[in-house]
């Protein structure tokens, strides 16, 4: 009897070894399988990133020559200066909108496997707010608040008190303008304040772009700091 109760602890140590090792077996392998998923997934949302630099980069050239452009007009209309050599490409660019381009597929994998996969609290919260507040705030201002719609809310009128003043030619193409500009005071006063507010602004974007590119650079340099981990 006492042989058959020391087979019987044997076999139950055996056995509940046993099940022991396979579940953390299990366990190691679903801990590196997520660790392998996380990697893989902060490694998309990176190079997703340096992508977005790229789009934040053309934006801000094109609010940058928005800014120049509104320059240009207001030392026309307030008659200090006639050189009109540049007059197409500030006119292109005077009252032209812009759309943000935002790579999402790697956060939209993530939010898709659950947000927890990424282990590093503070990481996770910054990727989060990065997404879903920095990038849709920006995309609201740049393509629905009303007043940043620049081609929508100005071209119109600043294209009516120009148009009997532009000098074209064979090809329709603007080559400068036909002095004096007799623009009546109160439509030349709305223009220069057409274009303060444009130029206001396209210095708000630029502040805003500035913001964002700066918290992009500080999320990717935290993803590759947490793969190298």
């Amino acid at each position: 009897m006492k042989r058959n109760w020391k087979k019987y602890t044997f076999e139950f140590f055996s056995i509940f070894i046993a099940v022991i090792s396979a579940f953390a077996l299990n366990n190691w392998n679903d801990n590196r399988r997520d660790a392998l998923s996380e990697n893989k997934i902060l490694t998309e949302i990176s190079n997703g990133l340096e992508k977005d630099l790229q789009d934040i980069m053309d934006n801000t050239g094109g609010h940058e020559a928005g800014i120049a452009a509104c320059n240009f007009f207001r030392n026309l209309f307030n008659g200090t200066s006639t050189k009109t050599d540049s007059i197409a490409f500030h006119y292109f660019h005077l009252t032209r909108d812009y759309i943000t381009i935002q790579n999402i597929a790697g956060y939209e994998t993530l939010k898709s496997k659950g947000l927890e996969l990424i282990r590093n609290d503070s990481l996770r919260l910054r990727i989060i707010s990065l997404y879903e507040y920095d990038y849709n705030t920006l995309r609201k201002f740049e393509e629905e608040y009303a007043e940043m719609q620049f081609h929508v809310s100005y071209f119109k009128e600043i294209n009516s008190a120009l148009t009997p003043h532009f000098q074209l030619d064979s090809n329709g193409t603007i080559i400068g303008l036909n002095f004096p500009l007799n623009i009546p005071s109160d439509i030349r006063n709305q223009l220069l304040i057409y274009i303060w507010k444009i130029q206001t602004n396209r210095s708000f974007l630029l502040y805003y772009y500035k913001e964002i590119e700066g918290k992009v650079n500080e999320v990717r340099a935290a993803i590759e700091k947490e793969i190298n981990a």
